[in-house]
């Protein structure tokens, strides 16, 4: 519990320094949302029979509690070996909202853990394109022979 509530404190601390102080003029990337990313892993409690997992869902209303209501699903994923994964779009604000209904509804069936995320896959795009260029300007630089040395041939 207690590394839930650091993990939630600092949550909030980044998410309000990165919504209330401009960019940096050195920063090429910035996330322009008022909503935050939340990933959660929950981990398959392997003592337990899926039957098992399933009752315990049932009982705690995971389905017909989770995600809470104004909190949008990114992705959910199965991975195996590894539980759900299952990242949310949440507002700030909802980030205790989530947490309680996690603890109430997941715990006893899974190990929950929460993660703060962001999209990476556009900036990973533009930083492969700036390097390939960058690349490609450098090779075509060192094949062009300097002026001296094309007239002392």
């Amino acid at each position: 519990m207690i590394k839930v509530k650091q993990l939630l404190i600092l949550t909030t601390l980044l998410c309000g320094l990165s919504f209330s102080q401009p960019a940096l003029a050195t920063e090429e990337y910035q996330i322009d949302s008022d909503k935050i990313l939340v990933t959660i892993i929950l981990r398959h409690q392997q003592d337990k029979s899926l039957t098992e997992l399933q009752a315990k869902m049932d009982e705690t209303r995971f389905w017909q509690s989770f995600p809470p209501e104004g909190m949008e699903i990114e992705s959910w994923y199965v991975a195996m070996g590894l539980g759900q994964v299952i990242t949310l779009k949440i507002h700030p604000k909802y980030l205790r909202r989530l947490n309680l209904v996690v603890e109430k509804s997941a715990w006893g069936a899974f190990k929950t853990e929460f993660y703060p995320t962001y999209e990476f896959k556009d900036i990973a795009k533009s930083i492969k394109a700036k390097k390939i260029a960058a690349e490609q300007k450098n090779k075509r630089t060192k094949e062009q022979k300097p002026i001296v040395a094309i007239l002392a041939q």
